[in-house]
């Protein structure tokens, strides 16, 4: 972990000691890289429901070599602020695997997600590419074959659907590898096939007898208006991004050019695209983070337009990063590792499900970046700890010494992982601006924070009555069958959660009437959290909608598996349309199957 006692210690370095020479990057608390608590490499980008995740290796502090032992996931609804899922897959998921957790890409099918990474097969001391599962974004991902799915001792898959439905799993380092991948995404039909490696598909290398052309490692294969691309790293060392085009998935490929030079910090590049709320943008890495290098990297990203004929143009690596993509609802819920920038803080598990911020110092702060406060927010409330004497969160606008709007104390509560709720008057946010939550007190770590909310005039409002549940089981109904009740046993925040037992069907759930509360057109982003009273379903939020006599079912939320031991929050943004005149809307919590007793706390809907 890039531990703020590590950084510190460290100077602001930019690279390792190594053999080949970089272009400088200028070390900063800038908004690239995107991710700053900890080095990330190999970014792998999936846009699914309203939200681009982001698939990372990380590399190891300190590391002389590509040491990584886990993978990791964030997302992001804006491009700027992301959030930190933690690792829902290491090395030790697969009992046959003993090292190197390197370059791999997940993708969505059939409602689950599959994640291709490759690792070195213990058996044979060769690399090969694994594949895990889950039916959620986030994970947790098991290995789902207990094998390598495929050797040929190389690395670094790239996946890609064609638009009839045939998958194709890419991957290579020297030479370029591809199968048909089956209907279940964990077998293939045939053999694995080498694509050659001709200068007219991947360029001229030059100095090199063994590798005449440019394609060095990282492939990455999509398809956009009907061209099939493949970007991949070029030239070690140091890499540089380039790209071809072919009229199939297999090819014949045409060499195009480069679409990011030499630059970073690091001798090597791994890219990564998508298409998402109407723009392109390119994920990368480089060594710009305090302490980088090319062992030590960073993911980042750069937004960009396609020429008319289809080419990419020449991408250089800046600290801005890509623009912010609307605004960030203050008003609803939002986790303290959703981050756009930070100074001194880490993450790590939460007791009370997915990650908190944690291991805070006096002077730390974290920004969040184009934050919508509206006419104004009156109150700020956030899910704290502290094993020692607390500190303070002070509420800062655009940046760490900025307008102070508000300030929140907090005493010891006995645990980094004893939670409670602590609020504080706000005056002075109104509008748009970026917040710094700057952090005070003594000595030694202060507290740790979960999430936080602000209350008040402006912003959107919740359309979900009692989303906090502290007011038993007001505005609440079910959905099915199931009994209905107001727990204090288990509460996510506050004093109490709601309970459902009883579902006879797996679709019965606590639910509430949104039809008179719906635009139509509109796109809504949900966060109910949900946690099993026993066994482990996987959960989801969705919105029945009636409309002209039919019903159709809009799934607000992925499944994610929840269980007994802690809570899981149900996240995702859909746009809710109809035909005709609407006559009934019904948001309710269900399970994949099964009727496990739920219990729902601080749900939203805005």
């Amino acid at each position: 972990m890039l531990a703020n006692r590590a950084r510190r210690r460290v100077a602001w370095l930019l690279g390792l000691l190594c053999l080949v020479t970089f272009l400088p990057v200028t070390a900063a608390r800038a908004d690239n890289p995107i991710v700053q608590t900890i080095y990330t490499a190999d970014p792998a980008p999936l846009l699914y429901n309203g939200r681009v995740y982001l698939y990372t290796g990380h590399d190891e502090d300190g590391s002389t070599f590509f040491t990584m032992k886990e993978w990791r996931v964030w997302s992001s609804a804006d491009m700027v602020n992301w959030t930190d899922h933690g690792s829902p897959l290491n090395l030790a998921s697969f009992s046959w695997a003993s090292s190197n957790a390197w370059a791999g890409q997940a993708i969505f099918r059939n409602g689950k997600f599959y994640w291709y990474v490759p690792m070195t097969n213990r058996a044979t001391g060769r690399m090969a590419i694994g594949v895990a599962v889950s039916t959620s974004p986030t994970g947790p991902f098991s290995d789902a074959l207990g094998h390598p799915l495929v050797e040929t001792g190389e690395i670094d898959p790239t996946v890609f659907i064609d638009d009839n439905g045939q998958a194709y799993l890419y991957w290579g380092n020297p030479h370029l590898w591809y199968v048909k991948l089956n209907a279940d995404m964990i077998s293939y039909s045939g053999s694995a096939a080498q694509i050659p490696l001709t200068t007219a598909g991947f360029g001229t290398r030059s100095g090199d007898a063994n590798r005449p052309t440019l394609f060095e490692e990282g492939p990455w294969v999509y398809k956009r208006n009907g061209l099939y691309y493949i970007v991949f790293a070029a030239k070690c060392c140091s890499e540089f991004i380039a790209y071809s085009t072919g009229t199939s998935p297999t090819g014949p490929w045409t060499y195009r050019g480069t679409i990011m030079p030499t630059q970073g910090g690091s001798f090597t590049n791994h890219p990564g695209l998508v298409d998402f709320n109407g723009g392109s943008y390119f994920f990368y890495h480089n060594g710009a983070l305090p302490g980088g290098g090319g062992y030590t990297r960073s993911v980042a990203v750069e937004k960009f337009a396609y020429n008319s004929d289809g080419t990419i143009p020449t991408i250089n690596m800046t600290t801005s990063g890509a623009p912010q993509v609307g605004t960030l609802n203050p008003y609803v819920r939002q986790e303290a590792e959703t981050i756009a920038v930070e100074s001194g803080v880490e993450t790590e598990p939460s007791s009370e499900g997915g990650m908190n911020v944690g291991f805070i110092e006096n002077g730390d702060w974290i920004k969040v970046k184009g934050v919508a406060f509206g006419t104004g927010a009156t109150s700020f409330t956030a899910r704290a700890a502290s094993g020692t004497s607390g500190g303070a969160i002070e509420l800062h606008l655009d940046s760490p010494t900025g307008t102070l709007v508000g300030t929140c104390r907090l005493s010891g509560t006995g645990g980094w992982q004893t939670w409670t709720s602590v609020s504080c008057p706000v005056s002075g946010a109104t509008g748009t601006h970026d917040l710094y939550l700057r952090f005070t007190g003594g000595s030694g770590y202060l507290l740790n924070m979960n999430w936080w909310q602000f209350t008040g005039t402006g912003g959107s409002t919740n359309l979900v009555t009692n989303g906090d549940m502290e007011s038993g089981t007001t505005g609440w109904s079910t959905f099915g069958a199931g009994t209905l009740s107001s727990s204090t046993s288990a509460p996510h925040g506050g004093a109490q959660s709601l309970l459902i037992t009883g579902r006879t069907a797996s679709w019965n759930g606590p639910s509430q009437d949104m039809t008179s509360k719906l635009v139509n057109g509109k796109s809504y982003t949900t966060n109910v959290w949900v946690r099993s009273q026993s066994g482990t379903p996987s959960a989801k939020v969705t919105l029945a909608v009636t409309a002209n006599g039919a019903t159709s079912y809009v799934q607000l939320t992925p499944a994610a598996t929840v269980n007994a031991s802690g809570w899981t929050l149900l996240s995702g943004t859909a746009t809710v349309s109809w035909t005709g005149t609407l006559s009934g809307a019904t948001l309710y919590v269900e399970t994949a199957s099964g009727t496990d007793g739920l219990f729902i706390d601080d749900a939203s809907l805005v």
